[in-house]
């Protein structure tokens, strides 16, 4: 009998443990998506209060770097939470970790892209990448198909992103 009842402890502490874990990489999850939802509302009423005035692409190019810096700070901050904490299995910190990892790498070479873009004369670029498409936004009037093809070319080189996948926007 006292052998049932050490098995059914042994088996609740377990549960009751995997179960902290759950809540807590949860509640990281849910404060991720309170924090984003907030920053998206925020910036929103700023720059609905900004437009009354129109807005100019230089405006355009800040506020998108500033919102992107924002974003790109909380999910390595909420990573490094999950690295942090003690309650996290070792899973849940080499997943976090490798996530960090990625992130890094894909600012720098964001970073790479615009200003080997920027290099080739124009006004102001801004890329930002999804896991399908690459988008770039330039600042400019009209852009050339010679002017299309270098951009393209500096983002092929830099990334494994092939032709049908680069978006380039004028602005």
């Amino acid at each position: 009998m006292k052998e049932k009842k050490v098995k059914k402890e042994k088996i609740h502490k377990k549960l009751s443990s995997k179960a902290k874990k759950i809540i807590i990489l949860s509640a990281f999850c849910l404060l991720l998506l309170v924090t984003g939802g907030v920053n998206i509302y925020l910036n929103n009423v700023a720059s609905n209060q900004a437009n009354a005035n129109v807005q100019t692409s230089a405006n355009f190019f800040n506020n998108y770097r500033t919102d992107r810096k924002e974003t790109r700070n909380q999910e390595i901050l909420y990573l490094d939470a999950i690295i942090a904490s003690e309650t996290t299995s070792a899973e849940a910190k080499a997943n976090a970790e490798a996530e960090r990892l990625k992130l890094i790498a894909n600012m720098d070479s964001i970073m790479t892209i615009e200003n080997l873009i920027k290099a080739k004369g124009f006004g102001d670029v801004i890329v930002s990448a999804t896991a399908n498409t690459i988008n770039v936004i330039v600042e400019t009037n009209g852009l050339t198909n010679a002017e299309v093809a270098q951009i393209v070319d500096v983002v092929r080189n830099n990334s494994d992103y092939s032709f049908d996948n680069i978006k380039i926007t004028e602005v």
